[in-house]
């Protein structure tokens, strides 16, 4: 199935009709001296603060950079804007660029920036539960994600290693929408849910749901999410990449040196739809299980990890090499 997938990725040129803008970026007379670029992200996330730290406080301007965020929707979506060359640089999960790499692309997508160390979602019951233990989760219905997805691998990865058969021990429900688990939740279906935020404090707030367990804290260090580009436009433009991750950088250092309370009246104009306080109660979530990096750079372990999951979950055949698909140059510049 991933196959199939990857290919018609490998194929296919995303229209630009087909996207939204998540926070935009137009060509004022501020921008005429800097260089357009356009990241697609997988997902627009309280989740990836620092990104929207670095954004907000104008540090890819400060870098020459003119940013154009595009919101992918998925990470099939994200792969295919970069491979495309619709979009320079993609911040999906980066399993999407094992998949593509596997599949024989030549001018296969390299990851030089890692955003995020934890998973982000949270396991969410219909009563309170502090003495909570895994094994709690047998012979129960849990509402999880896509086949193949990092939230599904993650959250089966868990299962294991707490000796419990994803497949025989509870029954996960793999059907619904990314996004409408939590909807569902609600009307009652399932007796637990995995809830990326803003859904995990949504039903916490409704009195509908309460969490339980952090993903993020008991799978380990995990490279959940990080940023990549083709690997020719990388070897023509490494100002351009390097000036990206400097922005980044700094805006990771905002982070690491502020409170959950400074960070989210940073952010809050990204998420207009959201108010302050609860936009504070999930930057400090994430902040309080180490969700970000003090650096960018992605590490040989984290990579062997991630495809360790991946092999678990039954979605990889061929490893990849470290070597060939992620760079940290930029990232050691930027750490300096």
């Amino acid at each position: 199935m991933k196959k199939r997938i990857f290919n018609i990725l490998l194929t296919a040129v995303l229209s630009v009709s087909l996207l939204a803008g998540c926070s935009g970026g137009s060509d004022t007379t501020e921008e005429k001296d800097l260089t357009k670029v356009t990241l697609n992200e997988v997902a627009h996330s309280i989740f990836y603060a620092p990104m929207y730290v670095a954004i907000e406080e104008g540090y890819f301007e400060d870098e020459g950079i003119a940013l154009n965020l595009v919101c992918g929707f998925g990470a099939d979506k994200t792969m295919t804007a970069v491979i495309s060359g619709e979009a320079e640089i993609g911040f999906m999960g980066s399993e999407a660029s094992i998949y593509t790499y596997n599949e024989g692309a030549e001018d296969y997508v390299v990851n030089f920036a890692q955003l995020t160390q934890r998973a982000g979602n949270f396991l969410v019951a219909r009563e309170e539960m502090p003495d909570f233990k895994w094994e709690d989760l047998k012979g129960n219905l849990v509402l999880g994600g896509r086949k193949g997805g990092m939230p599904e691998m993650v959250f089966e990865f868990i299962l294991k290693q707490n000796g419990i058969n994803p497949e025989t021990d509870l029954e996960i429900n793999q059907n619904i929408d990314f996004g409408s688990t939590a909807a569902a939740f609600s009307e009652g279906q399932g007796d637990f849910t995995v809830e990326f935020e803003p859904g995990a404090t949504t039903l916490e707030s409704e009195g509908k749901g309460y969490v339980v367990a952090s993903l993020g804290e008991d799978s380990g260090y995990v490279p959940y999410t990080a940023f990549s580009a083709r690997k020719s436009y990388i070897e023509k433009n490494p100002d351009i990449i390097q000036g990206f991750t400097n922005a980044l950088q700094k805006g990771m250092d905002y982070v690491q040196a502020h409170t959950p309370d400074d960070i989210a009246k940073i952010i809050e104009p990204q998420f207009p739809e959201t108010d302050l306080d609860t936009i504070i109660t999930i930057v400090k979530r994430y902040y309080d299980q180490d969700t970000w990096k003090a650096d960018l750079i992605f590490e040989e372990s984290s990579f062997d990890l991630l495809q360790d999951i991946l092999e678990s979950a039954g979605e990889l055949s061929n490893r990849a090499p470290y070597t060939d698909l992620v760079t940290t140059e930029f990232a050691e510049k930027a750490a300096k």
